[in-house]
């Protein structure tokens, strides 16, 4: 079992900046990628960006692609997730994600986190 526990979230203005974390416990070495995902209100989880267990590979969906980045710290078991020029559409539930393979499918991924309101305000 992983336990994920993402952080970070709250009220941003538009274009501006936040950092998520994404804590992990537990059998972390089973599931070493990991990734983020959204949901907004009444739209489907969408994938958002993932990590390889070393952090070498990563990718991006192209709504995000040039303004988030993904990175973890394996000595503290976190990952993270950088957010700059935050739009109103980035408004939603972000979810931290772990899984054995490296995708952008939902379904690849074991475990999630309880997710993070974040909210981007004009």
């Amino acid at each position: 079992q992983v336990q994920l526990v993402e952080s970070g979230g709250g009220l941003v203005q538009v274009g501006g900046s936040m950092r998520l974390s994404c804590a992990a416990s537990g059998r972390t070495y089973s599931s070493p990628t990991m990734a983020w995902f959204r949901q907004a209100p009444g739209k489907e989880r969408e994938f958002v960006t993932s990590i390889n267990r070393s952090g070498t590979t990563t990718d991006y969906a192209d709504s995000v692609k040039g303004r988030f980045t993904i990175s973890r710290d394996n000595a503290k078991n976190t990952v993270y997730l950088q957010m700059n020029s935050l739009k109103p559409e980035d408004t939603a539930v972000y979810y931290c994600a772990a899984g054995r393979l490296f995708g952008v499918s939902a379904s690849r991924f074991e475990y999630w986190g309880q997710g993070t309101q974040v909210t981007v305000s004009s």
